[in-house]
Protein backbone atom coordinates (compact mmCIF):
# COMPACT_ATOMS: atom_id res chain seq x y z
CA UNK A 1 0.00 0.00 0.00
CA UNK A 2 1.29 3.69 -1.00
CA UNK A 3 2.36 5.76 1.65
CA UNK A 4 0.38 8.37 -0.17
CA UNK A 5 -3.11 6.88 0.23
CA UNK A 6 -4.85 8.56 2.70
CA UNK A 7 -6.87 5.78 4.23
CA UNK A 8 -6.61 1.92 3.54
CA UNK A 9 -9.79 1.13 4.69
CA UNK A 10 -13.13 3.06 4.44
CA UNK A 11 -16.01 1.79 6.39
CA UNK A 12 -19.71 2.63 6.02
CA UNK A 13 -22.93 2.57 7.67
CA UNK A 14 -25.97 1.95 5.21
CA UNK A 15 -29.06 3.63 6.64
CA UNK A 16 -29.37 7.58 6.48
CA UNK A 17 -24.86 7.35 5.67
CA UNK A 18 -24.23 5.47 2.25
CA UNK A 19 -28.18 4.63 0.80
CA UNK A 20 -30.29 7.41 -0.07
CA UNK A 21 -34.69 6.91 -0.30
CA UNK A 22 -35.76 3.12 -1.68
CA UNK A 23 -32.38 1.44 -0.77
CA UNK A 24 -30.50 3.13 -3.31
CA UNK A 25 -26.90 4.20 -4.12
CA UNK A 26 -26.33 7.42 -6.19
CA UNK A 27 -24.23 7.24 -9.12
CA UNK A 28 -21.91 9.93 -7.04
CA UNK A 29 -21.45 7.65 -4.79
CA UNK A 30 -20.54 4.71 -6.29
CA UNK A 31 -17.94 6.42 -8.66
CA UNK A 32 -16.59 7.84 -5.77
CA UNK A 33 -16.08 4.46 -3.96
CA UNK A 34 -14.61 3.11 -6.77
CA UNK A 35 -12.15 5.62 -7.37
CA UNK A 36 -10.75 4.75 -3.44
CA UNK A 37 -10.67 1.25 -4.54
CA UNK A 38 -9.24 2.09 -7.93
CA UNK A 39 -6.35 3.65 -5.62
CA UNK A 40 -5.67 0.91 -3.46
CA UNK A 41 -8.29 1.28 -0.26
CA UNK A 42 -10.58 -1.50 0.98
CA UNK A 43 -14.15 -0.66 0.92
CA UNK A 44 -16.41 -2.47 4.09
CA UNK A 45 -20.22 -2.13 4.79
CA UNK A 46 -21.03 -1.51 8.01
CA UNK A 47 -24.62 -1.82 9.32
CA UNK A 48 -27.12 -2.95 11.86
CA UNK A 49 -29.28 -4.73 9.02
CA UNK A 50 -28.54 -8.68 9.22
CA UNK A 51 -27.16 -10.33 6.33
CA UNK A 52 -31.19 -11.54 5.04
CA UNK A 53 -31.76 -7.66 4.77
CA UNK A 54 -28.81 -6.43 3.29
CA UNK A 55 -28.14 -9.18 0.49
CA UNK A 56 -30.02 -6.76 -1.96
CA UNK A 57 -28.38 -3.67 -1.74
CA UNK A 58 -25.10 -5.62 -1.70
CA UNK A 59 -26.03 -7.28 -5.11
CA UNK A 60 -27.12 -3.85 -6.17
CA UNK A 61 -23.73 -2.50 -5.84
CA UNK A 62 -22.19 -5.45 -7.11
CA UNK A 63 -20.39 -5.53 -3.81
CA UNK A 64 -17.73 -8.21 -3.45
CA UNK A 65 -16.23 -7.42 -0.25
CA UNK A 66 -16.54 -8.32 3.23
CA UNK A 67 -19.67 -6.83 4.91
CA UNK A 68 -19.83 -6.17 9.06
CA UNK A 69 -23.65 -6.76 9.60
CA UNK A 70 -26.28 -7.46 12.44
CA UNK A 71 -24.81 -4.11 14.27
CA UNK A 72 -21.24 -6.21 14.65
CA UNK A 73 -22.49 -9.72 15.21
CA UNK A 74 -22.36 -10.94 12.02
CA UNK A 75 -19.12 -11.01 8.99
CA UNK A 76 -20.41 -11.92 5.67
CA UNK A 77 -18.35 -12.75 2.51
CA UNK A 78 -20.62 -11.03 0.12
CA UNK A 79 -18.14 -12.84 -3.48
CA UNK A 80 -18.75 -16.20 -1.66
CA UNK A 81 -22.26 -15.63 -0.15
CA UNK A 82 -21.08 -17.43 3.34
CA UNK A 83 -20.84 -16.13 6.93
CA UNK A 84 -17.38 -16.01 7.90
CA UNK A 85 -18.11 -14.69 11.64
CA UNK A 86 -21.17 -14.91 13.88
CA UNK A 87 -22.83 -14.18 17.33
CA UNK A 88 -25.58 -15.02 18.77
CA UNK A 89 -27.52 -13.71 21.34
CA UNK A 90 -28.50 -16.00 24.06
CA UNK A 91 -32.40 -16.10 23.79
CA UNK A 92 -32.78 -16.67 27.66
CA UNK A 93 -30.60 -14.15 28.70
CA UNK A 94 -32.59 -11.73 26.16
CA UNK A 95 -36.05 -12.60 27.65
CA UNK A 96 -34.63 -11.71 30.83
CA UNK A 97 -33.37 -8.51 29.75
CA UNK A 98 -36.63 -7.46 28.21
CA UNK A 99 -38.29 -8.66 31.31
CA UNK A 100 -36.20 -6.13 33.33
CA UNK A 101 -36.90 -3.52 31.21
CA UNK A 102 -40.66 -3.92 31.01
CA UNK A 103 -40.50 -4.31 35.24
CA UNK A 104 -39.07 -0.58 35.01
CA UNK A 105 -41.18 1.00 31.94
CA UNK A 106 -44.34 -1.39 31.60
CA UNK A 107 -44.72 -3.11 28.25
CA UNK A 108 -42.15 -2.62 25.04
CA UNK A 109 -43.03 -4.46 21.77
CA UNK A 110 -40.42 -6.54 20.59
CA UNK A 111 -38.86 -8.21 17.17
CA UNK A 112 -35.92 -10.31 16.72
CA UNK A 113 -33.51 -10.38 13.94
CA UNK A 114 -32.88 -14.63 13.66
CA UNK A 115 -29.40 -16.10 13.02
CA UNK A 116 -28.23 -16.83 9.21
CA UNK A 117 -27.44 -16.33 6.30
CA UNK A 118 -31.29 -17.02 4.89
CA UNK A 119 -32.89 -16.12 8.40
CA UNK A 120 -36.13 -13.88 9.11
CA UNK A 121 -37.28 -10.90 11.19
CA UNK A 122 -39.80 -11.99 13.45
CA UNK A 123 -42.39 -9.39 14.41
CA UNK A 124 -44.48 -9.87 17.91
CA UNK A 125 -47.72 -8.46 18.52
CA UNK A 126 -47.15 -4.31 18.70
CA UNK A 127 -43.78 -3.82 16.82
CA UNK A 128 -44.30 -1.49 14.32
CA UNK A 129 -42.30 -1.72 10.88
CA UNK A 130 -41.14 1.47 9.50
CA UNK A 131 -38.71 0.49 6.64
CA UNK A 132 -40.76 -0.54 4.04
CA UNK A 133 -37.93 -2.55 2.16
CA UNK A 134 -37.28 -5.34 4.82
CA UNK A 135 -39.43 -8.07 4.81
CA UNK A 136 -40.95 -9.76 8.22
CA UNK A 137 -42.72 -12.11 9.50
CA UNK A 138 -45.68 -11.34 12.24
CA UNK A 139 -45.97 -13.86 15.33
CA UNK A 140 -48.87 -14.15 16.99
CA UNK A 141 -47.46 -14.49 20.62
CA UNK A 142 -44.47 -13.24 22.36
CA UNK A 143 -42.56 -16.36 22.86
CA UNK A 144 -42.26 -17.26 19.26
CA UNK A 145 -39.58 -15.02 19.04
CA UNK A 146 -37.40 -17.53 20.75
CA UNK A 147 -38.14 -20.51 18.34
CA UNK A 148 -34.88 -20.05 16.70
CA UNK A 149 -31.59 -18.66 17.17
CA UNK A 150 -31.74 -14.71 17.47
CA UNK A 151 -28.23 -12.22 17.17
CA UNK A 152 -30.90 -9.21 18.39
CA UNK A 153 -33.75 -7.79 19.78
CA UNK A 154 -35.59 -4.91 18.91
CA UNK A 155 -37.69 -2.69 21.09
CA UNK A 156 -40.32 0.07 20.81
CA UNK A 157 -42.59 1.64 23.80
CA UNK A 158 -45.73 3.17 22.83
CA UNK A 159 -44.64 6.55 24.91
CA UNK A 160 -40.97 7.11 25.82
CA UNK A 161 -38.81 8.26 22.86
CA UNK A 162 -35.77 6.04 21.39
CA UNK A 163 -33.22 8.04 23.08
CA UNK A 164 -35.72 7.58 26.43
CA UNK A 165 -36.13 3.87 26.32
CA UNK A 166 -32.50 3.58 25.40
CA UNK A 167 -30.97 5.41 28.93
CA UNK A 168 -33.31 3.62 30.98
CA UNK A 169 -32.91 0.12 29.11
CA UNK A 170 -28.96 0.90 29.33
CA UNK A 171 -29.19 1.52 32.62
CA UNK A 172 -31.27 -1.83 33.57
CA UNK A 173 -29.60 -4.57 31.32
CA UNK A 174 -26.38 -2.49 30.20
CA UNK A 175 -24.34 -5.29 32.51
CA UNK A 176 -26.35 -7.95 30.52
CA UNK A 177 -26.53 -6.89 27.04
CA UNK A 178 -24.97 -4.30 24.93
CA UNK A 179 -27.96 -1.86 24.69
CA UNK A 180 -27.52 0.93 21.05
CA UNK A 181 -30.10 3.24 19.05
CA UNK A 182 -29.52 2.42 15.62
CA UNK A 183 -32.27 4.87 14.29
CA UNK A 184 -35.75 6.26 14.85
CA UNK A 185 -37.83 3.37 16.15
CA UNK A 186 -34.45 1.69 16.59
CA UNK A 187 -33.37 0.43 20.03
CA UNK A 188 -31.93 -2.62 20.01
CA UNK A 189 -30.23 -5.73 22.29
CA UNK A 190 -27.53 -7.17 21.55
CA UNK A 191 -24.82 -10.01 22.87
CA UNK A 192 -22.55 -7.89 25.26
CA UNK A 193 -19.41 -7.09 23.99
CA UNK A 194 -20.95 -7.15 20.15
CA UNK A 195 -21.21 -3.46 18.35
CA UNK A 196 -19.97 -2.14 14.97
CA UNK A 197 -16.06 -1.46 16.42
CA UNK A 198 -15.81 -5.45 17.79
CA UNK A 199 -17.24 -6.53 14.22
CA UNK A 200 -15.19 -4.13 12.12
CA UNK A 201 -12.26 -5.05 13.95
CA UNK A 202 -12.59 -8.92 13.29
CA UNK A 203 -13.47 -7.96 9.32
CA UNK A 204 -10.36 -5.57 9.46
CA UNK A 205 -7.81 -8.22 10.66
CA UNK A 206 -9.20 -10.68 7.54
CA UNK A 207 -8.14 -8.13 5.12
CA UNK A 208 -4.89 -6.89 6.88
CA UNK A 209 -5.73 -3.49 8.03
CA UNK A 210 -6.05 -1.42 11.43
CA UNK A 211 -8.22 1.00 12.67
CA UNK A 212 -5.48 3.67 12.56
CA UNK A 213 -5.78 3.51 8.56
CA UNK A 214 -9.64 3.09 8.62
CA UNK A 215 -12.07 6.04 7.75
CA UNK A 216 -15.69 5.52 9.17
CA UNK A 217 -19.20 7.31 8.00
CA UNK A 218 -22.33 7.18 10.13
CA UNK A 219 -25.22 9.07 11.16
CA UNK A 220 -26.14 7.50 14.68
CA UNK A 221 -24.98 6.52 18.12
CA UNK A 222 -24.70 2.53 16.91
CA UNK A 223 -21.71 4.49 15.11
CA UNK A 224 -20.25 5.70 18.20
CA UNK A 225 -17.65 2.68 19.02
CA UNK A 226 -16.73 2.71 15.14
CA UNK A 227 -15.75 5.73 15.46
CA UNK A 228 -13.70 4.98 18.34
CA UNK A 229 -12.17 2.76 16.63
CA UNK A 230 -11.48 4.10 13.48
CA UNK A 231 -8.30 6.73 13.02
CA UNK A 232 -11.60 9.10 11.38
CA UNK A 233 -15.01 9.42 11.78
CA UNK A 234 -17.15 11.63 9.67
CA UNK A 235 -21.06 12.32 10.66
CA UNK A 236 -23.28 12.61 7.96
CA UNK A 237 -25.48 16.07 8.49
CA UNK A 238 -28.16 15.71 10.53
CA UNK A 239 -26.80 13.11 12.13
CA UNK A 240 -27.70 12.27 16.08
CA UNK A 241 -26.34 14.67 18.61
CA UNK A 242 -24.42 11.95 20.31
CA UNK A 243 -22.30 10.75 17.63
CA UNK A 244 -21.43 14.62 16.56
CA UNK A 245 -20.08 15.27 19.40
CA UNK A 246 -17.63 12.93 18.79
CA UNK A 247 -17.14 13.15 14.93
CA UNK A 248 -13.93 14.44 13.71
CA UNK A 249 -15.90 15.50 10.56
CA UNK A 250 -19.07 16.16 9.29
CA UNK A 251 -19.83 16.35 5.62
CA UNK A 252 -23.21 16.59 3.83
CA UNK A 253 -26.51 14.33 4.57
CA UNK A 254 -26.67 11.05 2.70
CA UNK A 255 -29.18 12.91 0.06
CA UNK A 256 -26.56 15.27 -0.98
CA UNK A 257 -23.77 12.60 -1.24
CA UNK A 258 -22.06 13.47 1.78
CA UNK A 259 -19.81 10.15 1.58
CA UNK A 260 -18.78 10.92 -2.26
CA UNK A 261 -17.62 15.00 -0.97
CA UNK A 262 -15.66 13.59 1.40
CA UNK A 263 -13.95 10.91 -0.80
CA UNK A 264 -13.46 12.83 -3.17
CA UNK A 265 -11.44 15.40 -1.39
CA UNK A 266 -9.19 12.67 0.10
CA UNK A 267 -8.64 10.42 -3.13
CA UNK A 268 -8.06 13.24 -5.94
CA UNK A 269 -4.49 12.51 -5.83
CA UNK A 270 -4.31 9.23 -4.74
CA UNK A 271 -2.21 7.07 -7.17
Amino acid sequence: MTSALPYALVATDLDGTLLRAGDTVSARSYAALAAARAAGARHIIVTGRPVPQVRHVLDGLGYTGLAVCGQGAQVYDAAAGRMLHSVSLDRELAEVALGKIEAEVGEVWAAVNQEGVDAEMLIGPGYRMWHPHLPTVAVARRSDLWASPINKVLLQHPRLSDDELTEIARGVVGDLVNVTMAGEHTVELQPPGIDKASGLAVAAALLDVSGSSTIAFGDMPNDIPMFAWAAHGVAMAGAHRELLAVADEVTLSNEADGIAVVLERLFADAP
